[in-house]
């Protein structure tokens, strides 16, 4: 039996200098396409702040929340929020500014929550959710005339 030569396979290469070349099209034209923005300065400025009072000023030191039958909050004749609200949202908004407001004036911030007589315990408490974030540890209740106590 006589063996058979294999013809020498030539190794494929690549070639690299027309990948380079398009690369540094690429680069070139990457380079020339982008926008040029001048970097923002450095502007020393303060944002206005709270200020404390030297004296205290003459505002109200409590605020009372009805808690009306139907779920609705009342905050000086105000509605806030809807009573089916998982999360009495603007309340608490309005409370925070009711506790920095009284903490730059030096005066406890001080709440009445004042339910009617069929209000829902869930009401109360969503109330008392948004007095917690709003940091007011002053908290009072107050019992409506037709309760008889």
């Amino acid at each position: 039996m006589a063996r058979l030569k294999k013809k020498a396979q030539p190794k494929p290469e690549i070639q690299i200098a027309p990948m380079i070349d398009c690369v540094f099209l690429l680069l070139i034209y990457f380079m020339v396409s982008a926008t040029l923005e001048k970097q923002e300065a450095d502007l020393s400025f303060e944002l206005p702040g709270t200020v404390e009072q030297s004296e205290p000023v003459e505002m109200p030191d409590e605020q009372i929340i009805e808690i009306r039958a139907d779920g609705q909050v009342i905050v000086n004749e105000f509605a806030y929020d809807s009573p089916d609200s998982p999360r009495f949202q603007e309340l608490a908004a309005m409370l925070t500014r009711f506790k920095e407001a009284s903490s730059a004036n030096q005066v406890d911030a001080i709440v009445t929550i004042s339910p009617a007589d069929l209000a829902l315990h869930q009401s109360i408490i969503k109330v008392m959710d948004a007095i917690s974030i709003a940091g007011i540890d002053s908290v009072n209740f107050s019992l409506s005339e037709s309760s008889g106590v």
